[in-house]
């Protein structure tokens, strides 16, 4: 099946960068305000869903489907849950990191959300790339300058880090203490865990 790309309304300034994450196949479902940046995006939109209360409901002969203003979800996770019931198991999200802690926070745990689905996610902003470790990760020498990784769980267990500035061998990272901040990779690196979820940034 191809790949989902949820598209939130956080700013985005680096519009070319995103462009070449986009796939031919990929399926669109632009998230109300997310709508902004459609005319910059190499991007159609299959799918459109949204209270719009923060954006007009546009006309079009695209689906939308119409949330209340009044509901437990934001606009974004409703979004990733219709994907997910479409039988989505891949995404590309962007547009959900922002001036908004609240909501940037939120959309990162849909990170947790969609490993419990047994889906697979990437989030992508304008500095950064982020996803959740599954057991092991390689960062190429190159591909980045610092690399971050992240407790969301309430501690990781058997984390080791290969191939970076700071090395880590079977080590303990409670979500209190965040150890595995800007870290940076010398060689090709190599990242694994045994237990815990991790964001790697």
């Amino acid at each position: 099946m191809s790949r989902c790309v949820i598209v939130g309304g956080a700013d985005i300034e680096n519009y070319e960068k995103l462009n070449k994450e986009f796939l031919p196949s990929d399926y669109f479902i632009f998230c109300d305000s997310g709508l902004k940046h459609l005319n910059k995006l190499n991007a159609k939109h299959n799918l459109i869903i949204g209270d719009f209360d923060s954006y007009e409901k546009p006309e079009t002969d695209v689906d939308i489907i119409q949330l209340p203003c009044e509901k437990d979800v934001t606009d974004t996770f409703a979004a990733v849950q219709t994907a997910l019931e479409k039988g989505f198991l891949d995404f590309l999200i962007i547009g959900v990191v922002g001036q908004r802690l609240d909501h940037s926070l939120s959309n990162v745990s849909m990170l947790k959300y969609l490993k419990q689905k047994g889906a697979k996610a990437l989030i992508v902003d304008d500095y950064s790339k982020m996803f959740l470790l599954d057991k092991e990760c390689k960062i190429s020498k190159g591909e980045c300058e610092y690399f971050s990784v992240i407790a969301l769980s309430e501690k990781l267990e058997g984390l080791s880090i290969k191939g970076a500035k700071y090395s880590l061998e079977n080590a303990v990272i409670e979500n209190s203490f965040q150890l595995g901040v800007s870290n940076e990779p010398e060689n090709d690196t190599v990242i694994t865990l045994e237990k815990g979820d991790a964001l790697i940034r």
